[in-house]
């Protein structure tokens, strides 16, 4: 049988959620927008963008959703996107950091010259979040932020960032994912402190056969990674997940009301099955990074995103 979520009415609320053009994301925005959730997708894509749109349309005839432009690895469209969204002026719900970039084999970088993982799925992310701040206050927002399942080992690279002294795909992945972990539980710890108003909170997909996996020849992967057809496999019979039970868990993290800041949501047999909360990987466990994770950050982007 496959997972289910009970998502409270959402109606007269406003989410923005990453990476929804196609997989994981596009299930989170499909399930907000038939909960009665305004939904806005930031999409690097305008023609996957509309493409998404009009799915959801045709799943939930009452949908309020619309995209908007954002490249996570431009600083400056990540600037456009919060200068758009503040004129606009609407108080924001829920904000979901789904997107991300997975394992390029060879080290490429952002528009502002950060190694395109960390750059992307953090980086981007961090700066999206700080610079939306105001309008997530003004809602007293619940963010979640999506980590990996690549994240339960590894380390934040901080000797190397930007992995320039040296490359390794799936080092710097798991790299740019605890960094979102630690920023998450970060973020939460600020808000306490400095009576943000907001909660922020983690959660991670398990294992599903995603785009992540397929072949990107942008990311310079000409042919879908090895694992892919295992994972299809298992996703078949119900070891794994599938996208839409991939969803849950960052559903159940922004939406339950029982669910609180710093803490974290997944599959509870981690690689596929049912949401719920889980306890926290060793790698994020403790806050003594957490606070180096944000400095680090901030400079690297600049005073336009500093709180």
């Amino acid at each position: 049988m496959a997972p289910t979520l009970d998502i409270p009415g959402m109606r007269g609320r406003l989410a923005v959620v990453t990476g929804a053009s196609d997989g994981i994301g596009l299930n989170i925005a499909l399930r907000l927008a038939a909960a009665g959730t305004d939904v806005i997708t930031p999409v690097r894509s305008a023609a996957k963008g509309e493409k998404a749109l009009s799915r959801i349309r045709q799943e939930v005839s009452s949908a309020k959703v619309s995209a908007r432009s954002l490249d996570l690895s431009s600083l400056d469209s990540v600037a456009a996107l919060v200068q758009e969204l503040t004129k606009e002026g609407r108080p924001i719900d829920l904000l979901i950091n789904n997107a991300g970039v997975m394992t390029p084999p060879n080290r490429q970088v952002t528009k502002d010259g950060f190694e395109l993982q960390f750059g992307t799925n953090h980086l981007g992310h961090f700066a999206l979040t700080l610079g939306l701040l105001p309008l997530l206050r003004a809602g007293r927002a619940r963010v979640t932020h999506q980590t990996s399942i690549a994240a339960r080992n590894g380390e934040v690279l901080f000797d190397d960032l930007n992995s320039e002294r040296d490359y390794d795909a799936m080092k710097a992945y798991r790299s740019s994912k605890i960094a979102v972990a630690l920023f998450a539980r970060e973020l939460d710890a600020r808000s306490r402190r400095d009576d943000w108003g907001i909660s922020s909170n983690l959660s991670h997909p398990g294992v599903s056969p995603t785009n992540l996996l397929n072949a990107q020849p942008g990311l310079g992967r000409d042919r879908e990674l090895g694992g892919r057809r295992v994972i299809r496999f298992l996703s078949r019979i119900g070891i794994t997940g599938t996208p839409e039970s991939a969803a849950l868990p960052a559903l159940m993290a922004a939406t339950d009301p029982s669910a609180r800041g710093d803490e974290f949501y997944g599959p509870r047999r981690t690689v596929g099955g049912p949401p719920a909360r889980v306890s926290l990987w060793t790698p994020f466990a403790s806050m003594e990074n957490a606070p180096r994770v944000w400095d680090a950050s901030e400079a690297l982007v600049g005073a336009r995103f500093a709180v």
